[in-house]
């Protein structure tokens, strides 16, 4: 006898809870198709009508990549959608986009030579004024889809759009497109600290890390989750990013809490050199910085600082319990974003700190 089907029973209220959910999101995202020829695309480019925001300026594609990419477009292979934010006086800040589009306009405009070449062996050294006139032409009429975003999209709509169009890529992460949407006092702050050459002592990163700006996001974990954790929904980049906002609004109308917020970081890291010698880095792998122990000994510190403020003055023994089990496990990586872990590593340290003094 064949199985029945086990009945999934979803109440009305959870229905109209969605229907809520998709109309409130879907007003929120307003965009439009759009198609630009090769050629049209690089005189824009040339004429500054789209804007590279800051936190795309320094990705740089290398010599054989620009190469790579020119030759698929002479070939005809598919250029994935390009996305913009169009802003209120009319020209397009680019969301994703800004290397095919600067190379592009390198190679029809700049004299971009084309390096290594696996498809079209005979173009590598050339140029594009080194073609036929026939075949610049067709270069030149290929096209490639975008998507805008208008101006009336928020601010959190723009960030969705950013954040899901590049998953699981690495044109730039949540730390960067928060510097390009969301610019403020409480964004100057972060980049400052980000920069301190005692948490780049810590806080070991790769240069690859560094390029992604990981110290910026950090620094702002730490304000954020020291702040406390309510609004917070296991999306840690939506809540890093309503928070930002949420500080520079602040940091606008009073002044002063820069300074407050910037000892409150410097305090901390002061007190983190002085009781973990290895700072927030692992004992087997001493050039890195793993995020949650980083997030545990950090705001574990800063908290346990601010209920017995006479822990900054002492040298307590980190020792045992750094290198115990239960502390591996607190900071393991598994499920690391749920509130449950995150609070748990926090806490952990904290304890410690005020059991030791």
């Amino acid at each position: 006898m064949a199985r029945q089907p086990r009945l999934h029973l979803v109440s009305s209220e959870q229905l109209a809870a969605a229907e809520a959910e998709i109309v409130d999101r879907s007003r929120r995202i307003e965009f439009y198709m759009t198609e630009y020829s090769v050629e049209l695309l690089a005189a824009k480019m040339d004429r500054g009508e789209f804007v590279i925001p800051a936190y795309q300026r320094e990705f740089t594609w290398e010599p054989k990549r620009k190469s790579r990419f020119i030759e698929s477009l002479i070939m005809g292979l598919p250029v994935p959608f390009l996305f913009f934010w169009e802003m209120e006086n009319g020209r397009l800040e680019i969301v994703d986009g800004s290397q095919r589009l600067r190379t592009l306009h390198e190679y029809i405009v700049g004299g971009l030579e084309l390096g290594e070449l696996d498809e079209l062996p005979s173009l590598q050294g050339t140029r594009f004024a080194d073609l036929s006139t026939s075949r610049q032409r067709k270069i030149k009429n290929r096209s490639i889809r975008g998507i805008v975003l208008n101006e009336h999209a928020d601010d959190q709509a723009r960030f969705d759009m950013f954040e899901r169009i590049n998953t699981g890529s690495k044109v730039a992460n949540t730390a960067e497109v928060r510097r390009g949407a969301l610019r403020g006092p409480f964004l100057d702050l972060v980049l400052e600290l980000s920069r301190s050459a005692l948490f780049a002592k810590l806080a070991p990163v790769s240069g690859k890390s560094e390029r992604e700006r990981i110290r910026e996001e950090l620094v702002t974990r730490f304000f954020a989750y020291s702040d406390g954790l309510e609004g917070y929904r296991e999306r840690p980049a939506q809540f890093l990013f309503e928070y930002t906002g949420r500080m520079n609004e602040r940091m606008q109308a009073d002044p002063n809490l820069v300074a407050a917020y910037r000892l409150r970081f410097e305090r901390m890291l002061d007190f983190v050199q002085r009781a973990f010698p290895l700072g927030f880095r692992k004992p087997t792998n001493p050039n890195s910085t793993p995020r949650v122990r980083y997030e545990a000994i950090a705001i574990g510190s800063h908290l346990a600082m601010r209920d017995n403020p006479a822990i900054f003055d002492q040298v307590p023994d980190t020792a045992g319990w750094l290198a115990s089990e239960e502390f591996a496990e607190t900071t393991t990586s598994d499920a690391a974003n749920t509130r449950a872990k995150l609070q748990g590593r926090i806490e952990f340290v904290r304890a410690a700190l005020l059991a030791a003094a």
